[in-house]
């Protein structure tokens, strides 16, 4: 069975949202600076994901704990993601942090982290310099900087 994809409107633009047959997610991405119409067709009416993404948005930061997520990744990734899912709503970790977590060094886990197929749901922006600097985000440092803000881990 192919994987289920289709669309979501969301603060940072049109997010891609891609299920597994099981209706774990593989990919979640968005479109910000692309023009155009996304390439999928809009979220079905009251999908599960769609509906935790509009919860979140809205507010509701645990909305999004409970989504299965199944990124394929090698197996560090896959722990390196994993522990990504246990910083809470509104609290940052720095690569250091996440790294001892893991059993690792900084820079690899932030090459894991940069290689997240699925942001915000396994909450990649959460990770922060050791000074408190936004460094890396593959989503953009101006997504970053939005969802802490939302999130209200970032107040500046």
């Amino acid at each position: 069975m192919s994987p289920t994809r289709f669309h979501v409107a969301g603060p940072l633009g049109p997010m891609a949202v891609e299920l597994d047959a099981l209706g774990a997610l593989l990919r979640l991405s968005w479109r910000a600076q692309e023009t155009g119409p996304p390439e999928t067709e809009p979220a079905p009416p009251g999908h599960p994901v769609a509906a935790a993404l509009a919860a979140y948005f809205a507010g509701d930061l645990e909305a999004l704990t409970a989504l299965p997520a199944a990124p394929e990744g090698t197996p560090f990734q896959r722990r390196v993601w994993a522990a990504l899912r246990e910083i809470p709503p509104g609290r940052t970790w720095s690569y250091q942090q996440l790294a001892e977590r893991v059993g690792s060094v900084a820079r690899a886990v932030g090459s894991a982290n940069g290689a997240n197929p699925v942001g915000i749901v396994v909450p990649c922006h959460r990770v922060i310099g050791a000074d408190g600097g936004l460094v890396g985000y593959a989503g953009g440092l101006d997504a970053k900087r939005w969802l802490l803000r939302h999130e209200g881990a970032l107040l500046l």
